[in-house]
C-alpha cells in the first residue's frame, strides 16, 4: 500500500539501522537502503502486491542484494567464505549478523537514536560527528549541513566522507554503545537533534507537508530521547525548545506566506496544548544549569510574553549571557544583543550600561566578520534596529541589500515588503 504521511521518515532509520547491523557498514547501509526504497517505488508503480510493512520489505530486498553482491565479489576474487544463506533472520546464520540484530532489539532504543549514537563515536572529531548525525540519521542536505556550521558545501561533504572512513576504521563493524557510552555520547546526540531543528525553523516557515516537515521529525527524536532518558534536564530542556518553537510556528508568516516581525505576530495562533507542554519541560529543566536547560528558559518567557513590548527582555538578555558563557557561539551573541537592544528600547535594561551604539558596533562586526548564519542574523538584527529607530532609509537599504541574498522565501518577501514601506 501508498505510504502515509511521515511513515517514509519513521521507516527509513529503522532499514538502515537493520542494514547497519547486517552489513557491518553505514555506507553499505545507506547504498542498499536507498536501492530498496526506490524498488520499492517501482513496485506500487508496477501495480504489484501490496507492501504491508515498508520496513520489513525495504530491509529484506536491501540484505538479499548486498548477499548477492557479496557472493559475486567473493567469486571475482577467487574467495570462498562461508556466506549467510538467505534466510537471514534466523539466529543460527552462520555470519552471526541475526544475532547482532537480536541483540539490538533487546536494547529497547529508537531506531533513530540507535544510529545516532552510532554516528556521535568518540573516535571521530566533534564536527565530524555532527556532519554524519546530520546526514545519516537526522536527513538534512550537504548545503543545510554546511550552513548551520559556517563552512562551504564541499568541505561538509569532505567531512561526512572523512568521518565514515574513521568510523569504520576505527570500529570496524557497526554496533550500537551500551549504555554507559551513550551517556557519554549524550551531549553530542543533543546538539544534533537541536541542529535539525535550528535548521528547519530558520528554512522551513511553513513546510509543504509533513513529509517536509523537519522540525516535527525532531520532535519525534525528542521525544525518544525523554522516552531513553526521562530525568535528564538537558533532554527535557531540548524538547522544551523544540516544543515551544513549533507552538509559536503558526504566527510567523501572514496570508500571503511572508514572515513577521515579532510586533506583527497573532500569539492567538499559538498552539495552546504545545505551548503547555513545552513548559511543563522548561519547568522540569529550570532544575538544571546547561545549554538546553538555559535555551528553555529563554523560549519559555518567549511564549509567555502576550507582546513584544510586554516581554521581559531584560531577564532574556541575562539568560543569553548565561548561555553565552556555557556555549559561546555567535548565533547566541546575536541574540543576546538584539534582546539588549529591545531592552535598552524600552527603557528597561535594568541599568545596565550599554548602549545602542555599541549593540550595533557588535552587531556590525558580526555582520562583516561572522559565519554565514550569524552574519545573516546581525544583519536582519542591524535594518529592524534602524527600522525602529526612524532610520528608515537605512534600513530600506538594508532590506533591498537582504532580498538579494537570501534564499528563504518568506524572510526575502518580509525585507521587500519593509524595503519599500515609505518612510
Amino acid at each position: 500500500m501508498p505510504l502515509g504521511t511521515g511513515e517514509f521518515e519513521e521507516a527509513w532509520p529503522r532499514i538502515v539501522r537493520a542494514l547497519a547491523s547486517f552489513t557491518g557498514s553505514l555506507d553499505d547501509a545507506e547504498e542498499y537502503a536507498a536501492e530498496a526504497v526506490a524498488r520499492a517505488a517501482a513496485h506500487e508503480r508496477a501495480a504489484g502486491r501490496p507492501i504491508e510493512s515498508y520496513a520489513a520489505w525495504c530491509t529484506s530486498v536491501a540484505k538479499r542484494a548486498w548477499l548477492d553482491d557479496a557472493r559475486r565479489r567473493a567469486v571475482e576474487r577467487r574467495l570462498a567464505p562461508q556466506l549467510a544463506r538467505p534466510e537471514v533472520d534466523a539466529p543460527t546464520d552462520p555470519s552471526g549478523h541475526a544475532v547482532m540484530d537480536a541483540d539490538l532489539s533487546r536494547q529497547g532504543l529508537d531506531d533513530r537514536l540507535a544510529l545516532l549514537f552510532v554516528a556521535c563515536d568518540e573516535a571521530l572529531s566533534p564536527t565530524s560527528r555532527m556532519v554524519l548525525a546530520l546526514r545519516v540519521v537526522c536527513g538534512l542536505t550537504i548545503p543545510e549541513i554546511a550552513g548551520h556550521l559556517g563552512v562551504q558545501d564541499t568541505a561538509a561533504a569532505a567531512r561526512l566522507t572523512r568521518a565514515k572512513r574513521a568510523l569504520a576504521e576505527a570500529r570496524g563493524a557497526f554496533h550500537v554503545p551500551p549504555p554507559v557510552e551513550q551517556e557519554r555520547r549524550l551531549p553530542v546526540v543533543l546538539a544534533c537533534v537541536a541542529a535539525m531543528f535550528t535548521v528547519a525553523h530558520r528554512t522551513a516557515l511553513d513546510p509543504a507537508d509533513a513529509l517536509s516537515d523537519t522540525g516535527r521529525q525532531a520532535l519525534s527524536i525528542a521525544d525518544a530521547l525523554v522516552a531513553t532518558f526521562p530525568r535528564d534536564t538537558e533532554v527535557r530542556g531540548l524538547r522544551a525548545v523544540i516544543r515551544l518553537g513549533l507552538a509559536r510556528r503558526p504566527g510567523r508568516l501572514d496570508p500571503t506566506g511572508t514572515a513577521l516581525a515579532l510586533d506583527e505576530v497573532d500569539r492567538t495562533r499559538w498552539d495552546r496544548s504545545l505551548l503547555a507542554a513545552g513548559l511543563d519541560d522548561a519547568t522540569i529543566a529550570a532544575a538544571g544549569d546547561g545549554r538546553f536547560a538555559i535555551e528553555a528558559a529563554i523560549a519559555g518567557l518567549h511564549s509567555v510574553a502576550p507582546s513584544l513590548e510586554r516581554t521581559d527582555w531584560p531577564r532574556i538578555a541575562l539568560l543569553y549571557g548565561a548561555l553565552e558563557e556555557r556555549w559561546p557561539s555567535p548565533s547566541v551573541r546575536v541574540a543576546r544583543l538584539v534582546a539588549t537592544a529591545h531592552a535598552v528600547l524600552a527603557g528597561e535594561d535594568g541599568g545596565a550600561t550599554t548602549s545602542l551604539t555599541e549593540v550595533e558596533r557588535e552587531l556590525t562586526s558580526l555582520e562583516t566578520r561572522g559565519p554565514a548564519y550569524a552574519s545573516r542574523d546581525a544583519a536582519l538584527a542591524l535594518a529592524d534596529l534602524e527600522w525602529r529607530t526612524e532610520r528608515r532609509e537605512q534600513a530600506a537599504q538594508r532590506y533591498r541589500d537582504l532580498a538579494e541574498v537570501l534564499d528563504v522565501e518568506p524572510l526575502r518577501r518580509f525585507c521587500l515588503r519593509r524595503a519599500l514601506t515609505p518612510p
